[in-house]
């Protein structure tokens, strides 16, 4: 019989997200409620006898643009074929929209053969980092005030604007906090750290330099200690820059998982010179 495939309730996705922290990916506390904002109906299920055997998400950001992860089969359902129906169906249901993806190193040529091409390596590295905070009053914790700035910014570095999105993301919580780099009412730079399952994962971070990069890097860091983590960050940057790189380096984080991001439909010409953090959600 064919699976039931339909989209994820909101409780089930957190029942997903378990398969996830299973798998060994580590997904932060809070970070399903920003994408849910997004798209309440970019998760879908695989139903295979009563029970979840398959997920996927899908997560559309306008008329033009998705992204897909969350992609995994339960242990009880793997090798039936379950997983790439559902792949499939999800799929089928985006349109003519870029879709892209963070894919393991080993499935590129499974992605490639569903019409994905190769844009670059995304690079996970982790540590734990000794900072000194910044001084000074231009890096501010982001406020609701800020935010219509922040989606303008945050539009140069997205196929797509993320109002929905960032309207959830960057609600301070004690689990997530975001700091804007600003010098008067321009934004120069913006990243959040939030508490996962390991750690604490900042991203994005964005900047239209190094040193703000860096001095973003520093008061997040930072600012993960008031929140109480234990001092262990993950950061995952486009492996192009080389800026992003070199950062991780100075404060003695290493390369620890490896990503292909991909597209189906136009690569983006995105300014990942000045990306230094990407968004994730354990997206696979």
């Amino acid at each position: 019989m064919s699976p039931t495939i339909r989209n994820a309730t909101r409780a089930e996705i957190e029942e997903i997200i378990e398969w996830a922290a299973r798998e060994g990916w580590n997904p932060g506390l809070d970070d399903a409620s920003a994408f849910y904002a997004a798209d309440s109906q970019g998760f879908w299920v695989a139903e295979e006898g009563g029970a979840l055997a398959a997920a996927i998400s899908v997560v559309r950001f306008g008329p033009d643009y998705a992204f897909l992860g969350f992609y995994m089969a339960h242990p009880d359902f793997r090798g039936q074929g379950l997983g790439y129906a559902l792949w499939q169906a999800a799929l089928a249901a985006q349109g003519t929209r870029i879709i892209g993806l963070d894919g393991v190193v080993a499935q590129q040529a499974s992605y490639q053969r569903s019409g994905f091409a190769y844009a670059h390596a995304n690079m996970r590295y982790g540590g734990m980092p000794q900072v000194t905070p910044p001084p000074g009053t231009d890096l501010v914790e982001v406020a609701p005030v800020h935010l219509p700035l922040l989606i303008d910014y945050d539009a140069r570095f997205s196929p797509a604007r993320r109002d929905a999105f960032l309207g959830q993301w960057l609600k301070t919580q004690p689990t997530r906090q975001s700091i804007a780099l600003l010098r008067g009412t321009e934004v120069q730079g913006y990243g959040t750290i939030r508490t996962c399952r390991e750690g604490q994962k900042i991203g994005p971070l964005f900047a239209d330099t190094e040193t703000g990069a860096d001095l973003l890097f520093r008061k997040l860091v930072a600012t993960g200690l008031e929140m109480g983590g234990d001092g262990q960050i993950f950061l995952d940057i486009p492996e192009p820059n080389g800026a992003a790189k070199a950062l991780c380096d100075r404060y003695n984080l290493k390369p620890v998982f490896e990503t292909a991001r991909m597209y189906r439909g136009d690569v983006p010409d995105l300014p990942l010179s000045r990306i230094f953090g990407i968004t994730t959600f354990e997206l696979g």
